[in-house]
């Protein structure tokens, strides 16, 4: 876990929050490190998903997210890859490849 967390406050459903407590309870930990878990492996599987890493793709050629932030979500072999697919979108690089 993270050396300096931030602060987040969220609303979820009282049947959620009873589990991730009885889990905590169970596991002698804290109700936020069950969160804080659930997240992480939420985001770990969400930018496998083919849909969402598009939609991620998507974000970042839109210029909605940064390099940092795409690097941060898909990891860096995958931001270059991405990187690159937007260079070869941009109309120069088409008429650079059209001089060819």
């Amino acid at each position: 876990m993270s050396s300096n967390p931030s602060r987040v406050q969220f609303r979820a459903p009282d049947e959620l929050v009873e589990r991730a407590n009885i889990l905590a309870t169970a596991l002698e930990t804290e109700r936020e490190d069950i969160l804080a878990t659930a997240l992480r492996e939420y985001l770990d599987d969400a930018v496998c998903d083919d849909e969402i890493e598009q939609e991620i793709a998507a974000a970042y050629y839109d210029a909605a997210i940064t390099d940092e932030q795409l690097a941060s979500l898909v990891g860096r072999a995958q931001a270059t890859n991405f990187r690159a697919l937007k260079r070869q979108l941009k109309p120069s690089y088409v008429d650079e490849i059209a001089d060819l």
